[in-house]
């Protein structure tokens, strides 16, 4: 199995735990990311997430990661 921390993530489906009622249990797919913000867009719309705030499962590949070992610009992880 590749390392998903150098992969592309869009595209991906995920689940959003965070200590921020607002979002913790969010469920979609991310359809953006920038160094620090992820975009989710769920069945009620799209919802952007700070990656130090939170953990994401990455459903497909049953993983679990601090979000805090994300940030990074997606071109330079995906080039590495």
């Amino acid at each position: 199995m590749k390392n998903i921390l150098n992969e592309e993530h869009i595209g991906r489906e995920v689940i959003i735990e965070s200590k921020n009622k607002h979002i913790d249990g969010l469920k979609g797919k991310i359809i953006d990311e920038t160094k620090n913000t992820y975009l989710i867009k769920t069945g009620r719309g799209k919802k952007r997430v700070i990656k130090n705030q939170i953990k994401i499962i990455f459903l497909n590949e049953r993983l679990r990661v601090d979000g805090k070992k994300l940030i990074k610009r997606p071109e330079d992880r995906v080039n590495k």
